[in-house]
């Protein structure tokens, strides 16, 4: 069974850093271009950035402050966000897709989600 277990989140004054985790289980992590995707209330949930299997290659939407990366001998993929802002308040979510390029944006496409942890940023 394919696990995605997010952590990190929590509530964060503009201007600070947190430091999302993804943990995958059940699956071959190596095999797996990574994504992290994020939802707000009432939006729909957008590509926030993706890292491709061996890590060496990156793909962030526009105006992405962030900065991923993953460690195979961990199966575990980060995102690392500073300077945050109001507008990043949402529930972040990591995602995995079997043997895909890092420019891979479209949720559809990913196979496998976790659950999801909230990050919110207060003014």
């Amino acid at each position: 069974q394919v696990q995605l277990v997010e952590s990190g989140g929590g509530l964060v004054q503009a201007g600070g850093s947190l430091r999302l985790s993804c943990v995958a289980s059940g699956l071959t992590f190596s095999s797996y271009t990574m994504g992290w995707f994020r939802q707000a209330p009432g939006k729909e949930r957008e590509h926030v950035v993706a890292i491709s299997i061996s890590g060496s290659s990156t793909y962030y939407a526009d105006s992405v402050r962030f900065s991923i990366s993953r460690d195979n001998t961990k199966n575990t993929v980060y995102l690392q966000m500073n300077n945050l802002k109001p507008e990043d308040t949402a529930v972040y979510f990591c995602a995995a897709v079997l043997f895909s390029p890092a420019r891979t944006t479209t949720p559809p496409r990913y196979q496998y989600w976790g659950r999801g942890t909230q990050v919110t940023v207060s003014s």
